[in-house]
């Protein structure tokens, strides 16, 4: 009687390690699913930067007043009969 007892708690030992350790186990699940999960927060992180560069895109092309504040930020551009002043800052005084 000991005997069985001992084979069957073998036996289930023996049909548990695949369960848990083996191929398709639930470790590897749970990491898998730790996987997915951190691919889909970066596919809508992407999603989101794309849709924003597509609403500027869009602007771009319909829109005259993103296209002047583009080039007055980045190119510097001013219209005719403007005046453009820079303040610059003090330099540091030498001690």
């Amino acid at each position: 009687m000991r005997l069985l007892s001992l084979v069957l708690l073998a036996l289930a030992l023996a049909t548990q390690y695949p369960l848990w350790w083996g191929k398709g186990g639930w470790l590897q699940v749970r990491d898998l699913q730790a996987q997915v999960q951190q691919e889909t927060d970066n596919n809508q992180a992407l999603m989101a930067r794309n849709n924003a560069l597509q609403a500027e895109v869009q602007d771009l092309k319909t829109g005259i007043s993103a296209l002047e504040e583009r080039a007055r930020n980045e190119l510097n551009m001013i219209r005719e009969g403007e005046y453009f002043v820079q303040v610059l800052p003090r330099p540091p005084k030498a001690q």
